[in-house]
């Protein structure tokens, strides 16, 4: 077997632990989202939207919808990585991976591309949902397959990155409650952000989850409240930083061997 064969059966075999994980316990992992949508668009869609009206030229349910969708993809690709990458570190599966033959970057990409899986699965079980309550119609699909994988990956990092730091269990809900649930509320998935004053709008501005908010949101509805090459090129570039920054910590080994 050459190397190249050898890389990628490794590869694959921490691809499909991670999607056998999360789909073994598929009513922890895959329903849970599910709810959570169905009643954001009840209450926020349906009983708050018909007060608020249109919103970006569509109905208020269309305009939330995409950004609800990308919350769900967020938080279960970066839970995903975080606590499946802790847990093999806890164990101290994870050593004896480090010490394979196996380079680096495929130990990355096995646990990044099982939070991927996980984040698109959640993805298009919420947009079987929102189907139930609006009309969904994509404006531009291959933007829509290309910022729901950049956003999957760079959450994905982020959790591995956190697991990387994470001394306990507790440590990996800190990094979910104080900073992505405010950045994910704050993304403008309930508002547009036209309906800021302009300090805020340049507050915003250095809020990562916009850009990604706003671009999904503009391959479904043609609407964008910030440029779309800004909004992927910030997207590529926090997806290239989190990755060095995670290659850099696996191959010295940071918060990995005791």
């Amino acid at each position: 077997m050459n190397m190249k064969a050898l890389y990628f059966t490794a590869f694959k075999s921490i691809l499909t632990k991670e999607i056998n994980r999360f789909t073994r316990i598929w009513v922890q992992t895959l329903v849970p989202p599910a709810i959570s949508m169905t009643l954001y668009f009840l209450i926020f869609g349906n009983l708050v939207g018909k007060r608020i009206g249109d919103m970006g030229g569509v109905s208020y349910m269309e305009f939330i919808a995409p950004g609800l969708i990308m919350m769900a993809v967020i938080t279960s690709s970066y839970s995903n990585v975080a606590s499946s990458f802790f847990s093999a570190k806890f164990q101290r599966n994870l050593e004896e991976l480090i010490v394979a033959p196996v380079p680096h970057y495929v130990i990355i990409a096995g646990y990044v591309g099982g939070g991927v899986a996980r984040g698109l699965c959640v993805g298009a079980i919420v947009t079987m949902v929102a189907m139930f309550f609006v009309d969904i119609s994509i404006h531009h699909v291959g933007l829509v397959m290309v910022t729901v994988l950049l956003t999957a990956i760079l959450f994905a990092l982020g959790g591995l990155i956190n697991a990387v730091f994470a001394k306990t269990y507790d440590d990996i809900s800190i990094v979910p409650t104080f900073v992505l649930t405010p950045l994910t509320y704050l993304g403008g998935v309930f508002y547009s952000l036209s309906l800021l004053p302009d300090f805020w709008q340049g507050v915003s501005a250095l809020n990562p989850v916009v850009y990604m908010i706003n671009v999904f949101r503009y391959g479904f509805l043609g609407y964008a409240d910030i440029s779309v090459p800004l909004s992927v090129a910030v997207m590529v570039g926090f997806c290239v930083g989190l990755w060095s920054v995670a290659y850099y910590l696996i191959s010295r080994g940071i918060g990995l061997r005791s």
